[in-house]
């Protein structure tokens, strides 16, 4: 069914227009919108992960919220924006552009509904900065309305305890982790007898990047043939329920706060895509 890894009862689209209307404290029901991608991740995991993780990750923490907590989940953006992925095939990507357009645009449906608490559950590491300048965006736009552009699996989790030094330092791409987590929410399509690591070369200034990481602008083909940018060979199924279970716990708490936290309102006149309309402050009084 469409709802996914969401409990059928929170995810949104399930309801009818008169019931989303007539639902009580709109302005502080969180709505939570997972962000994907369908890319390569390597011969041995699918295309999928990203939206997997994302969609998988936030289904579990709520089926452990509260039920005094108001929140719903929206069906999970698959498309994101992939050019660093080109050269393999199953990438199908969007422009930075379009992806901007799609969650300003999907933003303003949110609110329109009388929703004023958005966040983007984000997946993939390709597309944080578009998420961010769409929130900002629409932030301009309407002084009470809340949006937060966040990384899945930012919040605290224990996938530390399970990783190399190395893996630690220079994983970026179906890796370990996520390799671990997919054993967990979509073991079918896992094939650990294809895993093989890669890493990219320490990137030579220490000044730029203290743990080795690219500082430079990046592509997955830049570093080998597989697609693989990390460790998956050690992952496991039960370190992936760990640390699925740790970032499920941290999202409860992360939706429970924001659906009880009240922010600063801005009642001045709303701004236009152009922002070439609307209050500008001239003394401290305004």
């Amino acid at each position: 069914m469409l709802h996914g890894y969401f409990p059928p009862h929170r995810f949104l689209p399930y309801l009818s227009w008169t019931e989303i209307t007539a639902l009580p404290e709109r302005e502080n029901t969180v709505i939570v919108l997972p962000v994907g991608a369908t890319e390569q991740h390597g011969p041995h995991l699918p295309c999928s992960v990203d939206t997997v993780i994302a969609a998988g990750v936030i289904g579990k923490a709520f089926e452990r919220l509260p039920a005094e907590v108001r929140a719903f989940g929206l069906p999970p953006i698959s498309y994101g924006k992939s050019e660093e992925h080109l050269h393999f095939a199953g990438t199908m990507t969007l422009s930075g552009t379009t992806l901007l357009s799609t969650m300003i645009e999907l933003g303003e449906s949110v609110y329109r509904s009388g929703f004023r608490k958005l966040v983007f559950a984000n997946g993939h590491g390709g597309q944080p900065q578009v998420l961010e300048m769409a929130a900002r965006e629409l932030r301009l736009r309407h002084g009470d309305f809340v949006i937060v552009p966040f990384g899945v699996s930012r919040v605290p989790n224990v996938s530390g305890q399970f990783i190399s030094d190395q893996e630690r330092k220079q994983s970026m791409h179906a890796g370990h982790s996520e390799t671990a987590l997919m054993l967990a929410l979509a073991p079918d399509t896992v094939h650990m007898e294809r895993a093989e690591a890669a890493f990219p070369p320490v990137f030579p200034s220490k000044i730029l990047s203290p743990d080795g990481r690219p500082a430079c602008a990046w592509v997955a083909r830049d570093f080998g043939p597989s697609g693989v940018i990390g460790d998956p060979t050690t992952a496991t199924r039960e370190q992936g329920e760990a640390i699925l279970d740790s970032l499920a716990n941290s999202w409860v708490q992360a939706i429970t706060e924001l659906h009880a936290m009240q922010w600063v309102v801005r009642e001045q006149a709303t701004w236009e895509r152009g922002h070439h309309t609307g209050h500008i402050q001239q003394t401290l009084a305004d």
